[in-house]
């Protein structure tokens, strides 16, 4: 007979315990000198990806045999598809932000189970912002609650996209005039609407799991609404471990945003 899994909480306790430390690893290793390589497709990795990844490895399997695991710097394997539930792991968010001493990076970790995150943090190391949730928990940022803002109009809504994309004449609803940033974590983009610091972030185009899934059930947990640009909902764990798309908003912008995205036909991947 098999034991029964974790309560959440001891889920959270444990990827939070392993993000902070894979934060100072981070640190430690960029503090050290980096040796960057480029990887299939031109994206850097650096020893620091590599090195963090071992550690999370380590010390959430060796906590969790049972579970199974995804991650950006590890090979993917279908044994994964059997576990019930699984680490999803993105040891260095913001890799290009991180290699030039900038603070939008981050260590995003989750417990996936049956297809949905029930646990999951968000360390931005260089800014001391822990974002934590677990599901039905609510969600929290250096241990005090935080909820997505109640923004209900587009107009002059803080929103972290690319504005050129926004500007593009081929809507066939137009936008609104909207301020605009960047930060180069997709995680902790999400993190930010968590908080209600942005009212959206929207990215067009395919995100892998490892990117967004602990930013998913923080917003979430926070009050926002996450979705692909069609309004449908994400599930994890999949042979195919990346999502259509990204919209994460405040509750009253989310379909403002779905009714002008849904119409994008995105090529097949």
């Amino acid at each position: 007979m098999s034991q029964p899994l974790p309560d959440y909480a001891a889920d959270l306790a444990l990827i939070r315990e392993a993000a902070l430390a894979a934060g100072e690893l981070a640190l430690a290793e960029r503090e050290a000198g980096l040796k960057i390589e480029a990887k299939p497709g031109g994206s850097p990795v650096t020893q620091a990806d590599l090195a963090v990844d071992a550690l999370l490895k380590q010390r959430l399997l060796g906590a969790r045999p049972e579970y199974g695991w995804l991650s950006e710097e590890t090979e993917d394997n279908a044994e994964r598809l059997s576990k019930r539930r699984i680490f999803v792991v993105d040891p260095i968010d913001g890799t290009v932000a991180y290699m030039k001493n900038k603070p939008w990076w981050c260590v995003p970790i989750a417990v996936v189970e049956d297809g949905r995150p029930v646990a999951a943090v968000i360390h931005a190391p260089m800014l001391n912002e822990t974002f934590c949730a677990t599901l039905g928990g609510g969600a929290t940022l250096n241990d005090r609650p935080i909820s997505a803002a109640d923004t209900d109009d587009l107009d002059d809504a803080s929103v972290l996209a690319d504005a050129r994309m926004i500007d593009s004449p081929l809507w066939s609803e137009p936008w609104p005039p909207m301020r605009f940033e960047k930060r180069n974590a997709i995680a902790y983009r999400m993190a930010l609407v968590a908080a209600g610091a942005f009212d959206a972030a929207i990215a067009i185009g395919p995100k892998w799991d490892w990117d967004i899934c602990a930013g998913a059930l923080i917003a979430e947990e926070a009050g926002a609404v996450v979705s692909d640009h069609h309004g449908r909902p994400w599930r994890f764990n999949q042979a195919d471990p990346r999502q259509n798309s990204l919209i994460c908003a405040a509750p009253a912008l989310h379909p403002l945003i779905v009714r002008r995205t849904t119409p994008i036909a995105l090529p097949p991947r």
